[in-house]
């Protein structure tokens, strides 16, 4: 994971970013490090590599919503069409992915990680969408964060480079998978959670069997508290776990991680106070000469970061001290990329910092209504297999007209539960809406609303689809 800083900071011209951003990507960064990707740190595919080659997938019926006259044409030439969601033969439900704001997010993350010295890592567990993480890397992205060996497999597949996995691993099968990948191209960064003394044997267990030639790269992973989800509940224990990594051929120490999303009863003060924990964690490790496996220009791992409280972690990352090595100050947060309508709305920390700007929320969820049994109840055509319902109900936003196209906001109509195919909607007594009348919605929960689409249209505001979006959960 801890990779050596690339002093000339120009893009190569294998690069595939080199046309699509500047030749150096300067950030304003602590202590003259660098945090952003350069030629000699690549985390793209090479240009025309597998992520091209999703624009050859033939369309068919294993794709909701798109034009039953699509039948037997490639993604990419049906793209090129740019035809348009309403008239140009899409059925009902269709997800749909809104061009503008998409760019707004990802030139926003950007901007911010830039502004606060932070290198990014975007969760891709959202998406599960290689098209997307190349915008992402394009918009400056370290790399790609997975959670488990399949989304990590999936990234290889389409020529992710580097891959930092928040996740404890100790599956003897994927390690082994891993130990080839790392082993067959020099090139390839990786590095995963380690939080027990028995998960570092495992790991480093498995890997020898592997035949390991490269070590494998960890961060101990520092809990957010009692009753949290995974990682060392105390200080003692994470030095148990840094102590089992020295003593493993297999492994070796990079860093320190955490998730402050898990901290009990968060709020600003008790995130913030986890968050020193985390960073005098790796302060006391480097004092100790834990980090000693690093080379020189290697930077030592400092990662946190979900999207909710990356505002909190931007303030305690710029706290970090002078450590023996560079520090890779590295965020994570995943779900900023279509943003949302309801849970990150409520979250995202730009309402506490809106002076940094605003997230916008790039999903649309399209049904028609099939039943109208009375002047209060309608019944559209999507249901719990089309939309995210774990956090909140889709919102009904605006309504299209099946008589004239026209569209209107979504006076009086409100979505008020989900059965597997069908939307419950309550309309008040004087709210416009008949059989046929297309809603769309905005929906809660990024992560379990692309999951439920496998090619997602993305679309412009007037209705042009210009690409679709393949995604890989």
């Amino acid at each position: 994971m801890a990779v050596a800083d690339n002093a000339t900071g120009h893009v190569s011209e294998e690069d595939p970013l080199a046309a699509q951003q500047p030749a150096e990507q300067s950030v304003t960064a602590p202590a003259g490090e660098s945090t952003t990707a350069t030629a000699g740190e690549s985390a793209a595919a090479p240009a025309g590599g597998p992520t091209a080659a999703l624009a050859d997938e033939v369309v068919d019926h294993r794709f909701k919503g798109l034009p039953p006259d699509a039948q037997g044409l490639t993604v990419g030439a049906l793209a090129a069409e740019r035809r348009n969601l309403f008239t140009g033969g899409f059925t009902t439900p269709v997800l749909a992915l809104s061009a503008e704001p998409l760019e707004v997010n990802l030139a926003l993350l950007e901007t911010y990680a830039e502004r606060h010295g932070l290198a990014f890592a975007p969760h891709g567990k959202t998406s599960m969408s290689p098209q997307l993480f190349a915008r992402q890397l394009a918009y400056g992205a370290w790399g790609i964060t997975a959670a488990v060996p399949h989304q990590a497999r999936v990234y290889r597949a389409h020529g992710i480079r580097r891959i930092f996995l928040a996740n404890e691993l100790v599956d003897a099968v994927a390690l082994r998978w891993l130990a080839g990948e790392l082993d067959a191209d020099a090139d390839f960064t990786f590095a995963c959670y380690v939080d027990s003394v028995r998960g570092v044997e495992l790991m480093d267990e498995a890997l020898r069997a592997a035949g390991a030639v490269r070590p494998v790269d960890v961060v101990v992973e520092l809990g957010a508290g009692q009753g949290a989800r995974t990682g060392a509940r105390t200080e003692e224990d994470c030095a148990a776990v840094a102590d089992a990594v020295a003593a493993a051929s297999a492994l070796r120490l990079v860093g320190v991680a955490g998730y402050e999303g898990e901290v009990p009863d968060a709020s600003p003060e008790r995130v913030r106070a986890w968050l020193r924990r985390l960073v005098a964690l790796a302060a006391d490790f480097d004092a100790a000469g834990r980090f000693a496996a690093l080379a020189d220009g290697e930077r030592i791992v400092v990662s946190a970061g979900g999207s909710a409280w990356f505002d909190a972690v931007a303030d305690v990352f710029a706290e970090i001290p002078s450590l023996s090595a560079p520090v890779l100050r590295l965020l994570r947060s995943g779900a900023y990329v279509s943003h949302d309508d309801g849970h990150y709305r409520h979250l995202t920390p730009f309402n506490r910092i809106p002076e940094e700007g605003a997230l916008q929320p790039a999903f649309r969820l399209w049904a028609q209504v099939v039943s109208r049994p009375t002047s209060e109840q309608a019944f559209v055509n999507a249901g719990k297999r089309d939309a995210a319902y774990d956090l909140d109900l889709p919102e009904a936003q605006v309504v299209r007209s099946a008589r004239d196209g026209s569209v209107r906001p979504a006076t009086g109509v409100s979505v008020t539960g989900l059965s597997d195919q069908h939307g419950w909607v309550r309309t008040e007594a004087d709210a416009e809406l008949e059989v046929g009348d297309w809603i769309g919605m905005g929906l809660s929960h990024p992560c379990t609303s692309f999951d439920k689409w496998q090619l997602i249209p993305l679309v412009e505001a007037d209705g042009t689809v210009t690409d679709y979006i393949r995604t890989f959960f």
